[in-house]
């Protein structure tokens, strides 16, 4: 796992004179099946998200509206990414610290997760992160899903 794997993800992109419509279907334009789905938005001036990696399930970060910007580390390298177009995702495999910030007003995050919520799947500590992919392959999570 790592930044290697990181892609931006481009969905079906529908417009005419009245708008545009996009979607997204888990397993056609996603590499996994849609097992969660929540969106940031309302985030004030000045504040960030994530902070977190993951450690047995993917993601996809899609702008609803406005932009943000998301730093990427995979232990060894950062990568920054600038979000701003909704027809568009960023896939995160698991194993990759993540920052959200630079929100502008209005912003909406939506994001694809492969797997339901589980506290037990989180790297909230960036030391225990650094150890786990640092470490021994043998200190790496297995998926416990």
């Amino acid at each position: 796992m790592g930044l290697e794997q990181v892609r931006l993800l481009e969905f079906p992109k529908i417009s005419d004179p009245r708008g545009s419509l996009s979607f997204v279907e888990g397993e056609r334009h996603l590499p996994f099946a849609i097992k969660r789905v929540f969106y940031l938005y309302g985030i004030a001036p000045g504040q960030s998200r994530g902070g977190h990696a993951h450690k047995w399930h993917d993601e996809v970060i899609i702008p609803l509206a406005g932009s943000f910007d998301i730093i990427l580390d995979d232990g060894f390298a950062k990568q920054p990414h600038h979000l701003d177009q909704p027809h568009v995702g960023l896939f995160l495999p698991r194993l990759v610290w993540q920052d959200l910030v630079n929100f502008s007003p209005g912003a909406v995050c939506l994001v694809l997760a492969s797997d339901v919520y589980s506290e037990a799947d989180y790297y909230r500590r960036y030391p225990e992160f650094l150890a786990a992919v640092r470490g021994s392959g043998s200190k790496l999570p297995t998926n416990q899903r």
